[in-house]
């Protein structure tokens, strides 16, 4: 996590759990989304974001860059980082915080659903807690 005023979290790392409620505007055969055809998506993006640095590509203070197949991160308090490239996930997100996270993985269930199964859900509710007790709702609403 970098913070608007530049200063950075240690760097450290998580054992997420991530949640997911769909809704739907009405049941047909009986449920909102099947849970075989679900979990497996979930599963999926979890998977690629395990056993990874997480960075955010888009935050606006961070200098990412690729260098002899290591991933160069500078921080605006001119920390100085060199990873190799198969460690680090660079995200589509503005930080690391688990409300980013909850939106990333919310917008990748949602297309993932309707390019496999051509649905969409009415809502999409992620939880990711961070910690035990500690976790970041994002709600997704379509537009009706």
């Amino acid at each position: 996590m970098i913070f608007e005023d530049g200063t950075r979290e240690p760097l450290h790392g998580h054992n997420y759990r991530v949640l997911v409620k769909g809704e739907a505007p009405d049941l047909k055969e009986d449920m909102v989304f099947d849970f075989l055809n679900i979990k497996p998506i979930v599963r999926e993006i979890c998977n690629n974001l395990d056993h990874k640095l997480l960075i955010p590509k888009d935050h606006k203070l961070l200098k990412i860059y690729s260098e002899k197949k290591n991933i160069i991160i500078e921080t605006p308090d001119e920390s100085y980082f060199s990873i190799p490239e198969q460690d680090v996930l660079l995200l589509p997100i503005q930080n690391t915080s688990a409300e980013r996270i909850a939106v990333y993985v919310s917008e990748e269930i949602r297309r993932l659903v309707k390019e496999r199964f051509k649905y969409q859900f009415s809502s999409l509710e992620v939880e990711v807690e961070e910690t035990p007790g500690q976790a970041a709702v994002y709600l997704h609403r379509e537009q009706v």
